[in-house]
């Protein structure tokens, strides 16, 4: 098992749908790397049992939790407790690059 990670090392792309990276999983909480580039979004969605947050890493993200919309720029966390609607879109016109974590992890 690998204990010490480099999220630059996982990054990537795809045309057709933002590019997702699982970077470890345990029992209990599942951490991962998103990656959107200009225009690409993660659509609105929620997950009955599980809390996610995000950390962005790299870039500005427009965030929608719940009713609530707000760009978020490199160092900032949105958090949705579980049941709570959320998504994230890259208007920008640089990569996003977003750590994610869920707990439990999705199955």
């Amino acid at each position: 098992m690998q204990h010490f990670l480099d999220w630059r090392e996982h990054v990537g792309s795809q045309s057709e749908k933002f590019y997702k990276s699982t970077l470890w999983q345990g029992e209990h909480m599942m951490v991962g790397l998103n990656c959107l580039e200009p225009g690409q979004e993660q659509k609105v969605h929620a997950h009955g049992d599980a809390d996610k947050f995000y950390y962005v890493l790299q870039g500005n993200a427009t965030f929608t939790i719940n009713d609530e919309r707000r760009e978020m720029p490199t160092g900032m966390v949105a958090v949705a407790p579980a049941g709570i609607p959320h998504g994230v879109t890259n208007n920008g016109e640089q990569r996003v690059s977003l750590l994610v974590a869920i707990s439990p992890p999705i199955k």
